[in-house]
Formats: structure tokens, sequence, C-alpha cells
């Protein structure tokens, strides 16, 4: 099954556009700047103790996500307690998926931030409805660094300036939400891209997710074939991201890693959990359900790492026969269960 690719051309052109004939790419001095900031807020947090998180509940809830699971590989075996203040799985997180430059890239996009919000809670109260054992939370999953169709300093993605990412956070503020920031990386790596978010990252309510597509280890241009990340590029962000919720004192944070073929994650088992960091495969192919199901099921399920994810597509899922695009309800069928629904 393949996947929606994004508008490269027009991606690269709003790009140059936005950012006044500039890569978007910070220099040296930008970077010291980030890295002053982070440190600004780092030094204001006071050490505090931290309440146990009980193993029962979680183990409970683990089990209730697995859905009768009877493979041995659901619920994970062995795997940390989150820190106080974690999402899941506790909760159920909604997200509408985009770029504020793009109405082809996702919903977040494409609708005023009133609209996109009448739409998104419409979701959440489907979701609330269908399963409300697990109360849903909305979510803006915005695109912060784009995978380019031309070299932009080599690296063939292009950053997105503040002022958009800042818009993102205001549209999430307006129903109180949680904000993940999105990596393509291009030709750049993880270790480039994410410290270049830090200071987004020092938000206790704002997440990471990056897109193996769109990591082109061997030079080729991307959307030209499908990407890939290791685990060793995966530990790399959570290391990250748990050294910021340690020293900071954060709840913990989520990453979520989007996936439709069996390369774009390879040595998933050297994957580490962390009790910083919660992990989520979040299974995003297009088209129609059996096609999504087949997916699920050969991607998504055999390769437990943590936690699994859902994409949806408006567009997408509803142009092959049998047209519709799958509900809360279909949803909640399948083993495990997943906690994290993206709308794009």
């Amino acid at each position: 099954m393949r996947k929606l690719q994004f508008p490269i051309i027009f991606i690269l052109f709003f790009g140059i556009i936005a950012c006044n004939g500039k890569s978007g790419s910070p220099n040296k001095s930008e970077n010291d700047s980030l890295s002053e900031s982070a440190k600004e807020i780092s030094k204001h947090k006071e050490p505090k103790a931290r309440k146990p998180v009980s193993q029962v509940e979680y183990d409970s809830l683990l089990k209730h996500i697995a859905n009768g699971d009877t493979t041995g590989l659901w619920p994970v075996q062995n795997q940390p307690l989150p820190l106080e203040g974690a999402i899941l799985p506790y909760k159920r997180v909604i997200a509408y998926y985009g770029n504020m430059y793009s109405k082809k890239m996702g919903a977040l996009g494409e609708y005023a931030p009133e609209e996109m919000w009448r739409r998104l809670n419409k979701e959440v109260d489907a979701w609330n409805a269908a399963a409300p054992e697990t109360p849903a939370v909305p979510a803006v999953h915005y695109i912060a660094v784009v995978a380019q169709g031309s070299a932009i300093d080599g690296k063939w993605r292009l950053r997105m300036p503040e002022h958009q990412i800042d818009s993102a956070l205001a549209i999430a503020k307006m129903h109180d939400a949680l904000v993940f920031l999105d990596v393509q990386v291009g030709l750049s790596t993880v270790e480039q891209e994410i410290p270049q978010l830090e200071k987004y990252l020092l938000m206790p309510h704002v997440h990471l997710g990056i897109d193996p597509e769109f990591s082109m280890k061997d030079g080729t241009p991307p959307g030209k074939k499908i990407g890939t990340f290791d685990a060793e590029d995966i530990n790399f962000c959570s290391e990250y991201l748990a050294k910021l919720v340690q020293e900071n004192n954060l709840p913990p944070k989520m990453l979520i890693i989007h996936r439709f073929t069996k390369g774009m994650i390879t040595n998933y088992k050297s994957i580490k959990l962390r009790p910083e960091v919660q992990i989520v495969i979040d299974m995003d192919g297009f088209g129609r359900p059996e096609l999504k199901y087949s997916t699920y099921d050969r991607f998504i399920r055999p390769e437990p790492i943590q936690f699994t994810g859902f994409k949806l597509f408006y567009k997408n899922d509803v142009k092959q026969y049998p047209h519709h695009m799958l509900t809360p309800e279909e949803l909640m069928k399948l083993s495990p269960k997943p906690v994290y629904i993206q709308y794009q």
C-alpha cells in the first residue's frame, strides 16, 4: 500500500517565500540563542519529588488496550513504569496533522482555526462516545521540518520559521490541546534537527514526531523512495527527550514514529524504552479499510515496541471502493487498540 506523498514543489515554493529568501535553517548565533533560551527556562525549574505510578493500574490499562491479543506480543512485557504525568495509556490522543503553509498536507492547514476546532472537537466527541473508558484529548500535530524537492543547503529539508510554530502553539492553546512537532529530516539527521526545537520541547505540553519516510540515508532526494530510521536514530530522540524531562522536571514526552512499511524502522528490538518517554508507532498508510488493516497486521502488530497509533485520511482513504474512512468503533476492534489517532 502506498502512502500520500506531500506536494514537494509547492512546499519548496512557499518555504522560500515565507523565509524571505533564506533557507530557514538557524545559523550559529540562532543556535546559540536557542540553547540560551533552553538554559534560561531550565534554571527556573526547582527539583520536585514525583509520585509513583501504580503498577497495578498501568498493567490493567495495558491489558485493556491489548484487546485480547493471543500472540503473546501485546501488551509489551517488562516495559518501565512511566513517570508521573504520563498521557498514555490513561488517555487517547486525537490529533489534526498538517502545516499552515499548505492545504494539501493535512486538516491542520486546510481550515481556519475556528473551523478546524469545530471539526476536531467533533472527532474527539466521537472517540469519547465509542471508547469512554479511555478519555480522548485533542492535539495539534504540526510539521515543523518539511522535506523538500531541492537541495536547500544540501539537506533537502526546510525548517519552518518560529512564527509559524508559534501559530501552531496558539491554535492548540485555543482548546488547551497537546502539541506535536513533526520532523522530516531529508538528507539531514535527527541529531542535527531535534536540538533546534529544544525551546519548544521544554514546554510540558509539546511532544515530538519523526517520519522515517523522508529520512534518506543513501542520498536519494525525498519523495523518490521510502526512507528509514534505525533503532539508533530512535534511541537518540528518546534519550534527548528523556534528558529534557529529567533535567527540567517535565512530564513524560510522547515520541510518534510514522510507519507503513517494514523497512521504515530497522532493528526494532534494539529500541530502548524509558520512564521519561512514551513511544508510539503510528500506522501511516492510506487506502480502503482492508488495506489499512493489512498494513497494521503486517508492520505494526508483529513488531511491538510500546504503543500503537493509526492515521486516517479524509480524502485518500475514500478514493478506492469500498470507500469509507474507518470509524472509531471499527478501530476499537483492533488488537492492540491504538492510543494515538491522527487525521490528515
